[in-house]
């Protein structure tokens, strides 16, 4: 319970020093109110601003308000409870970058997560058959081509599970369609 404490008064410490909030606009009902199901969702401006527009498309035609503010880790998570965080990834060519050539940044902010409490899902946007962890170690890197020597996928596999296992993180994969609905299921809201 201590450690939960804590960790929530670190995540506030430095979700105070946050600097700049954008709201983006959301559906309205009849009346002008927003919809009673919308969810208000932070999305990190560290984030590339058109990376995720199918994300931020989805989410304001679902009625969900979406902040931008600065996040101490991952991407997108509610505003009200930012204990479980999501980190978009737009296809395993991203994974391969950030576990292999920005290993360092990449495991910094699992650590943060572990040690603030944080349930940090790694979203990958990837498609085309890759469901699981298991379907990444039959992937096969397009760089291979020009780069005997590219991570391969069982060797990408190999490091996303140990990724779980040491930091807790939980992979999860969708394709660019379904992933604004994946982004609400993961954050609570069903639909």
């Amino acid at each position: 319970m201590e450690a939960a404490v804590h960790g929530l008064l670190g995540l506030r410490s430095a979700l105070d020093k946050q600097v700049s909030i954008e709201i983006l606009p959301t559906l309205r009902g009849e009346n002008g109110q927003a919809r009673r199901e919308s969810m208000i969702i932070i999305h990190d401006t560290r984030d590339q601003t058109g990376k995720h527009n199918n994300v931020t498309d989805y989410l304001a035609a679902q009625g969900h308000t979406v902040i931008r503010s600065k996040m101490y880790v991952g991407d997108v998570a509610l505003f009200e409870n930012q204990l479980r965080c999501i980190d978009l990834k737009k296809d395993l060519n991203e994974v391969c970058g950030n576990v292999c050539q920005q290993h360092d940044r990449f495991q910094r902010e699992m650590l943060r997560a572990k040690e603030l409490g944080i349930q940090l899902v790694i979203l990958v946007e990837h498609g085309r058959g890759i469901r699981s962890i298991d379907d990444v170690e039959g992937w096969v890197n397009p760089r291979l081509k020009k780069n005997p020597r590219a991570t391969t996928g069982a060797t990408l596999a190999k490091v996303m599970r140990t990724m779980q296992e040491r930091y807790g993180v939980r992979w999860e994969f969708t394709t660019k369609a379904e992933c604004g609905k994946r982004i609400v299921e993961i954050l609570g809201g069903g639909e």
